[in-house]
């Protein structure tokens, strides 16, 4: 896998790339949205999601199968797209006024089934501790290191395994993570009121949704149309927030030896997709740009590599390479890099 991270020697804006807290100020001229375009990227993403979901409704009502094929695939991705656009609301990047962001970020959160106030705030502590193994657990993939995993008893060893296993995390996570958890914060018990309202809300504004979705059209053709289509787009949303973290070449460190800065450029990758899937991810797969400056609204960040171009090796994975990601299980302390549960038993 060539997954160029901080070993690269693609000079920064005054010195090497691993120079990173200067590429975070030199990046702070990206950082201005600009409210037409936002609006432009919001119209043509929620629309044609409406249409979608119409002509889906519609291939079920009059059960056409090869139509329901056709767009349910499609859907699913302008829902990753939705979700994109309510992420960079999170961040107070897609448009100038809070206000404006939080509400779009919360109507886009009845779609996706995310309680989004609640969301944001989770998400921010993972941009604030990413890379860190001392504040791992919030926003992140639950990583091990190698003598952590060898240090559990054999049942939880079990568990980490069957947690990392591709069906679990691929399959039975992005259902249990937008369907279920997302339902009820019960691990935000100590964070006061706001995850609570946050998510009782979001559930009754879903609720008022489906019921007039279900008058209008039937229980089992709602259920035939949006469930497909959250859970494409949750497998999706979980798969490449994995691949952006948990990639070979990615980064962690500890106490002092930990940096904001490093840890957002060289703990992040830059995930190359085909310009179509650019396109449905929000540019989410230039992540390590997105972690030096989040406020950078997600239609600009391929402009940051147009005009940068040292910057698109750094953390590089293609479509291809990032498959073996599934792979990498634990975080090596000794070889600092993801290693595979074989990798770590041959070091033993």
């Amino acid at each position: 896998m060539t997954s160029s991270s901080r070993s690269t020697d693609a000079p920064g804006p005054d010195g090497p790339a691993q120079d990173a807290r200067a590429w975070m100020q030199r990046l702070s001229s990206y950082r201005a949205p600009s409210t037409w375009r936002s609006l432009f990227e919001l119209a043509v993403t929620f629309g044609p999601f409406v249409v979608a979901w119409t002509l889906l409704a519609i291939a079920v009502h009059f059960d056409q199968l090869w139509l329901y094929a056709l767009l349910l695939l499609p859907a699913g991705g302008l829902l990753v797209r939705l979700f994109m656009i309510q992420h960079d609301c999170g961040h107070g990047s897609f448009l100038r006024r809070r206000w404006s962001n939080d509400w779009i970020g919360r109507v886009i959160g009845i779609l996706t089934l995310t309680p989004y106030d609640h969301w944001r705030q989770s998400h921010a502590i993972h941009h604030a501790t990413s890379g860190n193994l001392d504040r791992r657990g919030v926003g992140d993939v639950d990583t091990l290191t190698v003598r952590e995993y060898r240090a559990l008893p054999w049942r939880r060893r079990v568990l980490y395994r069957l947690y990392r296993n591709p069906l679990v995390m691929f399959g039975i996570g992005p259902f249990y993570l937008f369907v279920v958890q997302n339902r009820l914060p019960l691990g935000a018990m100590r964070k006061g009121w706001m995850p609570w309202v946050s998510t009782m809300a979001t559930n009754a504004a879903v609720l008022a949704a489906a019921g007039i979705l279900i008058w209008a059209i039937g229980l089992w053709p709602f259920l035939m149309v949006h469930l497909p289509i959250v859970l494409l787009g949750a497998t999706a949303g979980v798969w490449l927030f994995y691949v952006q973290h948990q990639y070979e070449g990615t980064l962690w460190d500890k106490g002092d030896d930990w940096s904001p800065h490093e840890a957002a450029l060289h703990g992040s990758s830059h995930y190359d997709l085909p310009a179509i899937l650019r396109w449905f991810t929000g540019n989410i797969g230039v992540h390590h740009v997105h972690h030096l400056s989040s406020r950078i609204p997600f239609y600009r960040l391929r402009e940051v590599l147009r005009d940068h171009p040292e910057l698109r090796e750094v953390g590089r994975l293609t479509l291809w390479q990032s498959f073996r990601c599934v792979r990498l299980v634990l975080w090596d302390e000794e070889k600092r890099r993801m290693v595979t549960f074989r990798e770590a038993a041959a070091s033993a």
